[in-house]
């Protein structure tokens, strides 16, 4: 009887032992994004709460960001160990800090598409990007779309325009009330924000850069060298519980508003299941990632963009693609395929 019980007392302590343990491995992972919690949050707020992080052995926290440009800092600084981040903001930081220690690289594309474009309305009398000439443009100094305008100026041959700069809130309320002729910004945050002001869906005219010879890859999960040299096993594990993740949010992206409900309770929850899906529809699942494939890019397509944002930004020096690229870590073709089926 007792050696029983001394043996019951031997496996409970080795399988309190074996718990401890596997509660240590849990590799923690501070990660930003470049916005606050709306509806493309959900890609990374679903696999933090169904516990697809946990199930990788990995303790992740997100936090929402303030732009792209502070995320790519935060993580080359230290603060975070991986991020969201504007591949064009992480090219521009590469090519002016090229002495950095720990500059981050791209491990995984997710906006193949930029979301920057053009908006106006229909009353302005723009009805192509050419009409944009002589007009007044409005967005944030540190607007994506405005950071890029001179591609999509190039690319449409648009003579000289003027900008009027202001805080983000400002600027569709500017446009609204007809002090500026149309503005930069991603589409599924300036539309819904233009609606809110009371404008009609009708009456707004878009650029979508990608549909006026502008490539330019959006959004890439990036991560710290130092995450990179100490932990590789890490990061291809957080890529491959966030691809599980992204599979269902695309598959139904309404239920995944929810996720994001759970971290800002004030949330408009309809308008951030439209966000959502203009985001999938518009630069996760386009033509050009059905043609890549999720997660990867393309070499070529990738130069072009180094070399178009070296031009455009003015970088210190040029933009090296190789430098601020990393797709080893990427999960099989088969966890890839997380794009929805087409009806």
């Amino acid at each position: 009887m007792h050696k029983r019980v001394f043996l019951q007392a031997v496996t409970a302590l080795a399988l309190a032992t074996s718990f401890n343990a596997g509660a240590q491995t849990a590799t923690p992972i501070k990660f930003l994004l470049d916005w606050r919690f709306e509806g493309p949050a959900a890609l990374f707020l679903q696999p933090v709460a169904k516990g697809y992080f946990k199930d990788a052995r990995l303790d992740v926290t997100v936090d929402a960001g303030t732009g792209s440009g502070a995320a790519v800092q935060r993580v080359a600084t230290g603060t975070y160990d991986m991020g969201f981040a504007d591949m064009a903001a992480l090219m521009e930081f590469h090519a002016n800090n090229p002495d950095a220690a720990n500059k981050p690289v791209g491990v995984m594309m997710v906006y193949n598409n930029t979301p920057a474009a053009v908006m106006t309305l229909r009353k302005s009398g723009i009805k192509s990007p050419k009409d944009l000439a002589g007009k007044k443009l409005g967005a944030p100094v540190f607007d994506a779309g405005r950071r890029g305008f001179p591609i999509f100026q190039k690319a449409n041959a648009i003579p000289a325009v003027t900008w009027v700069s202001m805080d983000p809130p400002l600027r569709e309320t500017m446009l609204a009330r007809g002090e500026i002729d149309a503005i930069t910004g991603f589409t599924f945050t300036s539309v819904l924000n233009l609606e809110a002001r009371g404008v009609k869906p009708e009456e707004i005219v878009t650029f979508l850069y990608p549909q006026y010879g502008v490539k330019l890859y959006g959004n890439v999960i990036i991560a710290s060298p130092k995450m990179i040299r100490e932990n590789p096993a890490a990061v291809k594990a957080f890529l491959q519980a966030f691809a599980r993740g992204a599979r269902e949010v695309m598959a139904n992206p309404d239920a995944a508003v929810e996720y994001i409900k759970q971290r800002d309770g004030i949330i408009n929850v309809d308008l951030e299941k439209r966000r959502l899906r203009m985001a999938i529809n518009d630069v996760i699942d386009s033509p050009d990632a059905r043609a890549e494939g999720f997660g990867q890019v393309n070499p070529g397509r990738l130069a072009l963009m180094a070399s178009q944002v070296s031009d455009a930004f003015a970088t210190k020096t040029r933009v090296n693609p190789d430098a601020v690229w990393n797709g080893s870590f990427l999960p099989t073709r088969a966890e890839l395929n997380v794009l929805p089926a087409r009806k």
